[in-house]
């Protein structure tokens, strides 16, 4: 499963003059050198892979069996045992995973609510705006809950929640921001324009510290997943079974075998150029 969260990006910025400028607050975990372009379904009569491209398309897997793209794969009695532990395996990481993705969502909407908190000027406006973000927060979990906490991994799907859901926010604050930078400074109000100027210095400090403290524990999350993923390529790399085109299945990518990979090719007499699931 690809271990990339997400990135969220705040405005919690203003120069003077009245622009607003974005400082990235970005919560990344550990990528374990995997990832995927499968689609993942976990059900209780077996495991389904799917992806648009690439081949195998379809793979689904249970109780020691494996069908590949509609057909049955003969396999051992070893490999059917291998078959079985990384059903099992996966069954218990997606909702280890669904978990990390929350504490990412919480970390990205709580971070959100510090700027609104602070640039809301009145109860009335406050409500509103945080009343938005919350409901963009509730259908982000949902998303969550209705995707991964059902036993179902979307390739990207993480990242696409978080964008989606917050974007409205973002957009929220930036208009609210921007008209109260433009008002200071047509005003000619260079004690409001400084004000102004104050809440985002103690904003970006702030959000930074709360990010930090808050994204540690986060990377400790991500980071104890990474065996779990090892565990995975390994069993993957015993498969004794071959594809219908002699190739072993691989359903999970080893990353950083491949960049390695690359990167000699690109270096084989020349310099090479510097270039980068889910489930």
């Amino acid at each position: 499963m690809r271990t990339t969260l997400m990135a969220c990006t705040l405005v919690a910025g203003l120069a003077l003059g009245g622009a607003v400028h974005a400082h990235d607050v970005e919560m990344r975990g550990s990528r374990c050198g995997f990832s995927t372009d499968y689609d993942v379904q976990v059900t209780p009569g077996g495991i389904a892979f799917h992806r648009e491209n690439g081949t195998p398309v379809d793979v689904f897997m249970h109780d020691g069996r494996l069908r590949v793209d509609g057909r049955e794969v003969a396999v051992n009695g070893e490999d059917a045992a291998r078959l079985r532990d990384y059903e099992r395996q996966v069954r218990q990481l997606l909702p280890d995973v669904a978990d990390v993705a929350r504490e990412g969502v919480n970390m990205g909407f709580g971070a959100m609510r510090t700027v609104l908190m602070t640039f809301a000027e009145n109860d009335d406006e406050r409500r509103r705006m945080v009343g938005r973000l919350d409901e963009n927060h509730r259908q982000a979990m949902a998303r969550v809950d209705n995707g991964l906490g059902q036993g179902t991994w979307k390739a990207m799907d993480m990242e696409r929640v978080v964008e989606k859901s917050i974007e409205t926010s973002v957009s929220d604050l930036v208009a609210k921001v921007a008209g109260e930078a433009v008002e200071a400074a047509l005003s000619g109000d260079r004690s409001k324009v400084a004000a102004l100027e104050a809440r985002a210095q103690t904003l970006d400090t702030s959000i930074d510290r709360e990010m930090s403290k808050r994204s540690d524990e986060l990377h400790r999350r991500v980071d104890a997943l990474c065996p779990r993923l090892d565990s995975l390529d390994a069993l993957q790399q015993r498969f004794q079974f071959r594809l219908q085109d002699g190739s072993r299945l691989q359903l999970l990518a080893d990353d950083d075998t491949d960049n390695n990979k690359k990167l000699f090719t690109a270096t084989d007499g020349a310099r090479a150029g510097r270039g980068d699931s889910a489930h």
